[in-house]
């Protein structure tokens, strides 16, 4: 088949203007007539990358076509394509469900025509289903589909980084949704400079726009951005929709930051969160087995309501009629203490204070001048914060992945810092909970439940989630007792990021903080 050649504009060429991409279109052949092209799926502008369907004119079956475009006499341009597809193959090795399989690396005087305007060509197999982008289209996804369809494309990327290889899925156009629910790599070519880091990042940003419908990263303009806090930072996907799992919001914004404190470094890490998310859905799906009617049983059968019918006798047994009346009076006693149980917890629960989790509540004001000091707050609303992280301004932090659970709102769960050998601040000035919001907030109150009596706490104000320990203020300062102990934040600006810090550790030079609770002021 003779090779179409390429026409460009006077003062244009491969390499010039909106008019080098003209000649794609669908009908076109290209790869010296191999491949013609069906319809365009996206384009990846950060390498002039244009994503198609296209069909294999040879073995007549569609393939996926990631054509790179420019003119091979710009060198810097020739080399970053060259980068490409070399990077191509060595990732061509790994074979997953999650990837769509590599068929072929073509390049300028290796399959692509001189004058076609291509500087290489990508060909991997058609993955059926749907675009990414269409998928999330009218609304984001149940956060348990999320886990589900993210989980195939994250052990694609780990087992892709055991050997070293970078896959580039850090844009939402080239991954497409098969009809098994996977979520595959269908345009391979990862970029030049791309590293391991980067599809760290681009799986946290997949998750983002799979929970929020929103696009977290530069490059996607075919989708609307995620809102960006007064920090600078992405608002986590708990801020936006309430019912979003913490671990999942905070997964999926972790994985955007490479920090060693609280960013997620590795896919191993996120895929143990998607793990995580998967097996709490199928938890809740377990319903106990409810034995069948069948033919060994013919003279019962079930109707419609439910109802179970029966045309046997009545048992006349006396053994089992003395059982029965054994049973009834066992009944009776335990409805009885069960009653007047009920009635001890009404009577206490108007005629004392409200329960806690482990102890009395100790009210603590804010520090300032006493003669001088406002009327505490009125306390509205309990809200909680959008994510947390263990803060540390010296030596390694403290059970970072823990942080959650100090307001996952489970009395039974709880954040711990390390024990150490002497008292603060002999190696640090302290720890603590950094909490963010989705925007600034006037508090009223934070409520700390604790069995560690004994240690000092300061809750402070912070201009974003990582400031420097001097930049904070300090709004409230308390000893904690063992049980509920209620800070009253008499005169707090609003603020987006509040710090529970530690100042001394209670018994054993180690404390525990069960849970971290804020009201805002009316």
């Amino acid at each position: 088949m003779t090779t179409r050649r390429t026409e460009y504009p006077a003062g244009e060429g491969a390499a010039g203007g909106r008019a080098r991409t003209s000649f794609l279109v669908p009908g076109r052949a290209v790869a010296e007539g191999r491949y013609r092209l069906l319809a365009e799926f996206g384009r990846d502008e950060r390498l002039d990358a244009h994503l198609w369907r296209a069909q294999d004119n040879q073995l007549r079956r569609d393939v996926a076509l990631t054509l790179l475009v420019g003119d091979p006499a710009d060198g810097p341009a020739a080399a970053r394509a060259r980068r490409v597809l070399e990077r191509t193959m060595h990732a061509a090795r790994v074979t997953h469900p999650g990837l769509a399989r590599v068929l072929d690396v073509l390049g300028p005087g290796n399959g692509v025509g001189h004058g076609e305007g291509l500087l290489g060509i990508v060909v991997a197999d058609w993955s059926q289903g749907t675009d990414l982008v269409d998928l999330i289209a009218e609304h984001p996804l149940p956060p348990a589909t999320a886990a589900r369809l993210l989980e195939p494309l994250a052990a694609a990327v780990e087992l892709a980084h055991h050997s070293g290889m970078v896959l580039g899925i850090d844009h939402p156009q080239r991954i497409r949704v098969t009809p098994d629910g996977v979520l595959r790599l269908s345009f391979p070519g990862p970029l030049p400079d791309a590293t391991l880091q980067n599809d760290v990042r681009g799986l946290g940003a997949i998750l983002y726009l799979l929970l929020t419908g929103r696009w977290p990263l530069p490059g996607a303009p075919a989708l609307p951005s995620a809102p960006i806090g007064q920090d600078g930072q992405v608002v986590p996907p708990r801020a936006l929709f309430a019912y979003i799992p913490y671990e999942l919001s905070s997964a999926a914004v972790r994985s955007l930051h490479d920090d060693a404190t609280g960013g997620i470094r590795t896919s191993a890490g996120l895929l143990r969160v998607l793990e995580r998310a998967k097996l709490n859905e199928d938890s809740t799906q377990l319903i106990g087995r409810v034995d069948e009617v069948g033919p060994e049983h013919p003279e019962e059968y079930e109707d419609d309501d439910g109802t179970v019918w029966t045309t046997r006798r009545p048992s006349n047994d006396r053994s089992k009629r003395r059982k029965l009346a054994i049973g009834v009076t066992v009944l009776a006693v335990a409805t009885v203490g069960v009653l007047a149980w009920l009635g001890m917890q009404l009577i206490s629960f108007f005629g004392g204070d409200e329960p806690t989790s482990g102890g009395p509540t100790v009210v603590a004001t804010a520090p300032g001048n006493a003669e001088n000091a406002p009327a505490p707050r009125q306390p509205g609303e309990p809200i909680q914060p959008a994510d947390v992280a263990v803060f540390n301004v010296k030596g390694t932090p403290d059970n970072p992945r823990r942080a959650n659970r100090a307001v996952d709102g489970d009395q039974k769960t709880s954040w711990k810092t390390d024990k150490y050998q002497q008292p603060f601040p002999a190696l640090k000035p302290g720890v603590g909970i950094m909490a963010s919001f989705a925007e600034p907030v006037p508090f009223a109150e934070v409520v700390v439940d604790s069995p560690s009596s004994g240690t000092v706490i300061e809750v402070r104000t912070a201009p974003s989630d990582k400031p420097g320990l001097d930049e904070t203020k300090v709004i409230g300062r308390a000893e904690l007792k063992a049980g509920q102990t209620k800070l009253q934040l008499d005169n707090a600006e609003p603020t987006q990021h509040v710090l529970v810090w530690i100042t001394k550790l209670g018994d054993g030079n180690s404390s525990e903080l069960t849970e971290i609770g804020f009201v805002r002021a009316k």
